[in-house]
Order: structure tokens, then sequence, then C-alpha cells
């Protein structure tokens, strides 16, 4: 069983048109892609009144053509900001995505939990209970709306959001009770800095308690030395990856995957490492 390997689309070589970046992707044996609109178009919009079933159809007829699994439409705003005018912009824009996706033929938009504030930056009220319940409430409508498209909507949990640990997704699961919000699980996102050296013991949770409701993995690696932190490419950090892609094999066959913070300099050696150690596991 191979692993449906892919790359975060804008991270693939800054072509000209959609089409040349698409078949870099497919010259690149990726099978799959974490679609950004707003990161992956300069020369035509993707504001949210140019997301109309025409545009999602010639999207998909190139994925289709270049044998490319659309995985995620990424739609990273958030949620939990305190302005109102901005609050409802991003509902907007979470709900025209929703529909894209709909008509796209993607099944997840993936989103990530921020910050009450209105840069989105982490605060020290990430972690309390009430960013959470603000969260939550927030986040309810949108699912709702997915479960009317058909659409799963995707949380990314990261230590400096409000869902920062795998317990208060759990929590958020839970309390909204929907099969259509899941998990991204991206393993170096979910890592607590001073926590570093038990970085498994986290992953481990994270498999225990979400494993049901992940619905696609993001790898990238992680170093932490003479107190600096950094997120190179798969391969290229202190990431065992192992026990993840044997979580993979038995539990998530066939799970789109995909790489970040990858360049068009070092992406092969990146989507080779990952797919050694697959085979290992």
């Amino acid at each position: 069983m191979s692993l449906n390997l892919g790359i975060r689309m804008h991270d693939i070589d800054q072509l000209p048109t959609f089409e040349e970046r698409m078949a870099k992707i497919h010259e690149g044996g990726f099978k799959c892609g974490h679609l950004a609109l707003s990161k992956m178009f300069s020369d035509i919009s993707t504001d949210n009144a140019a997301l109309t079933p025409g545009f999602a159809m010639y999207l998909k007829d190139l994925f289709a053509k270049y044998e490319i699994q659309p995985a995620v439409l990424g739609c990273y705003i958030n949620l939990a900001t305190p302005n109102e005018e901005q609050l409802k912009k991003t509902v907007e824009t979470f709900r025209a995505h929703i529909r894209f996706a709909k008509w796209l033929g993607i099944g997840v938009v993936g989103t990530e939990s921020f910050a009450p504030n209105e840069s989105g930056a982490f605060c020290p009220e990430c972690h309390t209970q009430e960013a959470l319940d603000l969260f939550i409430e927030r986040l309810r409508p949108i699912v709702a709306y997915a479960e009317q498209m058909g659409v799963v909507v995707a949380i990314e949990p990261a230590h400096l959001h409000i869902v920062s640990n795998p317990k208060r997704a759990r929590y958020m699961l839970d309390t909204i009770n929907s099969p259509n919000l899941m998990i991204i699980f991206d393993p170096v996102n979910m890592i607590n800095i001073p926590d570093f050296e038990n970085r498994q013991l986290i992953f481990d949770e994270v498999m225990e308690l979400l494993g049901p409701d992940i619905c696609m993995i993001h790898f990238k690696d992680a170093t932490f030395v003479d107190g600096r932190w950094s997120c190179p490419p798969a391969g290229f950090g202190e990431m065992d990856y192992l026990p993840i892609l044997k979580f993979i094999k038995e539990k998530k066959p066939h799970i789109h995957v995909t790489l970040e913070n990858t360049t068009p300099e070092n992406n092969q050696a990146a989507k080779n490492y990952i797919l050694q150690k697959y085979e290992e596991a």
C-alpha cells in the first residue's frame, strides 16, 4: 500500500499560471495538494464573489488532468476575533470556501483556531476555557453550514492557538458533536517547546484521543538547538516519523498527507525521505 503523499501547493515553483504549477506538482510525483486560493493565484481574483461553480469546475478539470487529488481547501482565518466587522467577513469567507469545496469536489475545508484578538497571534488568553468556549460558539454555525453542503471542516490544533492540545481538541469535537467536524494532525504544531524532548508522548496522546477524527496529516520537521526553534522540511530536523507512519499504515490507509515548509530545491528530498520511512514503518 503506497502513501498518499502530496504537497502544500503554494510551496511549489512560482510559475506564471496555475496550470503550470499543477504540471510541476505532477512532475514531482506528488499525489495530492493542499490548496490555498489566495496564495496560488496572482493574476485573477479569489475574492468570495469569484468563487463560482464555473471557477470550481475549471480547477476540477485541471486537478483531473494532472492526476492530483485536491486534499483540502485552506481557509486559515481567525474565528475568535473580537472585531465584529472582521468576524462578519470571516464567516462569509468560510461559507464561500465551504460552497466552493463542494463544487470542486474537495471534502475538507481546513483552518486553525488562532487567538481571541484581532491579529490571531498568541496571547495568554488563548489557553483559557473562555477562549475555547468562544471558539466553539463561533465554529458551531460554520460546521452546521458544512453539514448542509456535505463538506467537512477540519481544525488543525496548534500549541500557540486556542485548540492547543489533544484534550482541548477532544472537548471541541465532543461539544459540537458533528460528523462534519474533524482534525488535521500536524505533529510539529502540537509541540510545546519546553516539552520538545517528550514530543512522542504528545503524538501518542493525539493518536489515542483524536485518532478516529483525523482526516488529514501535515508533515514538516523541527529542531530546537541552543534555544532556537525552527521548522525545516521533513527529513531536515529531529522528528521521528515512524510511529506516525505506522499509525497511518495501520489505521488510516490512503489518508491525505501533505508536506509543508518545502522549497522547489528540497521538496524531492523531503518526499523521498518520508516515502522511505513509510516503507520501514
